[in-house]
């Protein structure tokens, strides 16, 4: 029995609709969904998020931090920056990778950089799904 999905950024509605299970990462850790859940709400980590569609296939969308929420048959994802693999500029998320790697190299404590990179990570890792 499906249940309703909204992932939403400031810009947009990236995905709402029907969903199986919803699959995300959480400051704590990794977390699925799937109809009749408790509810639930969260603080969203730097990490794909995966909407299972009733119909075979997945919405796979790279999250930059934000909010989960579940109530009654319903998740919410809210986050500040959002992006489908159509979105995703690869040659632009290749060249920040190989620029923050390259930061990281010479400082490995430097916390900007290792962000910059798990995010340039993300957006090619979502990329390549779609």
């Amino acid at each position: 029995m499906p249940f309703a999905v909204q992932l939403v950024s400031p810009e947009r509605v990236l995905y709402q609709g029907d969903a199986e299970m919803v699959v995300c990462r959480t400051t704590d850790g990794e977390i699925a969904f799937l109809p009749g859940h408790v509810p639930f709400v969260g603080a969203l980590g730097v990490a794909k998020v995966r909407v299972i569609l009733p119909e075979k296939g997945e919405v796979a969308v790279a999250v930059h931090g934000g909010f989960v929420e579940v109530s009654g048959d319903h998740v919410t994802i809210l986050s500040d920056v959002a992006e489908l693999p159509e979105q995703v500029d690869v040659v632009r998320a290749r060249t920040a990778q190989e620029n923050a790697a390259q930061r990281v190299a010479a400082d490995a404590d430097d916390a900007e950089a290792v962000g910059a990179l798990a995010r340039a990570e993300l957006r090619l890792e979502v990329a390549a799904t779609g």
